[in-house]
């Protein structure tokens, strides 16, 4: 079991960045893939961005290319999400999560259905 603790949402004005970050515990850290959703009321989780074991794979939606980098420090068992440009659009509770199995593909990451472990999910507000 993978256990996953989010934090670094907050309220911020559009054009802003935040920094969101994801500790990870209870596994070898190295051994798994990770990616980040977001949801928002009503609707379902949607894909932001995954990276692989080694961080040399990353695949990010068509929405937030450009302006987010998910990146991971396995010395700290870390997955952190550098969001810039933030627009209202991206708010949402944003939530790290860890694939069942071996990702490589946008496919694989972009699954919901594919995470078994999910963090608590942290709050992030973008006001115009």
């Amino acid at each position: 079991h993978v256990n996953l603790v989010d934090s670094g949402g907050g309220l911020v004005q559009a054009g802003a960045s935040l920094r969101l970050s994801c500790v990870v515990s209870g596994v070898i850290f190295s051994a798994y893939d990770f990616g980040w959703f977001r949801q928002v009321p009503g609707r379902e989780r949607e894909f932001v961005a995954g990276i692989g074991k080694t961080g040399d794979i990353v695949h990010y939606s068509d929405s937030v290319k450009g302006r987010f980098t998910i990146s991971r420090d396995d010395a700290k068992n870390t997955v952190e999400l550098q969001m810039e440009s933030l627009k209202p659009e991206d708010t949402a509770i944003y939530y790290c999560g860890a694939p069942a199995g071996d990702c490589k593909t946008w496919r694989c990451f972009s699954q919901a259905r594919l995470y078994d472990d999910w963090g608590q999910g942290t709050q992030v507000a973008v006001s115009p």
